[in-house]
């Protein structure tokens, strides 16, 4: 039994990104984002499941990297082509620039498979992290549609988050293999401090989490290097 418990959790992880998707369409972000908290729960503890288990598959690994490609890859191509056909400027393809995002995503998670130099940390921003900041898009705007209404706004953080997904920046992993502050206190002083902003900002912390995410890795393996 043991043995399915991490990829029924994967399956959970597809299966909340697909409620993900059909509420973007609709143009219900409240649960999109929701899904998307979900299965990124679920995304966390499966693996984490395998390790401690000890029931790591090659099935397990590819059934993770599909199940991310709907939930991590889809739906934040899916939110990013809704925000520009809702934008100041219309045009009828322009919206379909939104996939970009999905485009990348594929590419970074196909990377990611192949390169040996990704066992423990990221080369290049994870996909989970880039769905969460461009889900927050929709609540910013609220407050601030003249910066999130934007179409060029909106095209450039497409193409910026694109090359995030593909970059060579080193991006610590958020998943533990054992709950050791001295090996994971930079994970766990950066969990501290995004919950703390969410809990403030709520989603309009997500870019700021992100900014953090980034900044905090390039110095923290700035001091470790690859």
């Amino acid at each position: 039994m043991k043995k399915h418990l991490p990829n029924a959790l994967t399956c959970a992880n597809l299966l909340s990104g697909c409620v993900g998707i059909v509420f973007a369409f609709k143009g219900d972000f409240n649960i999109t984002a929701y899904a998307v908290l979900i299965s990124g729960i679920f995304d966390f503890f499966d693996g984490f499941s395998a390790r401690l288990l000890n029931v790591k598959s090659t099935i397990g690994k590819e059934l993770d990297s599909l199940a991310d490609m709907v939930s991590f890859g889809f739906l934040p191509g899916v939110v990013m082509f809704q925000l520009l056909a809702q934008s100041d400027y219309s045009a009828p393809y322009l919206p379909y620039i939104g996939f970009l995002i999905t485009i990348f995503s594929a590419l970074r998670l196909a990377k990611f498979n192949i390169d040996t130099r990704q066992t423990e940390d990221f080369i290049g921003l994870n996909t989970p992290m880039n769905t969460l900041f461009i889900v927050s898009l929709p609540f910013i705007h609220q407050d601030h549609p003249e910066l999130i209404g934007s179409t060029l706004v909106l095209i450039g953080l497409t193409m910026i988050m694109s090359w995030l997904l593909i970059s060579e920046i080193k991006i610590f992993s958020l998943k533990f293999s054992t709950l050791n502050w001295k090996d994971n206190k930079i994970k766990f002083i950066f969990l501290i401090l995004s919950a703390l902003l969410i809990i403030c900002l709520k989603f309009a912390a997500i870019p700021f989490v992100l900014i953090i995410y980034i900044l905090s890795s390039i110095l923290h393996f700035r001091r470790s290097p690859i």
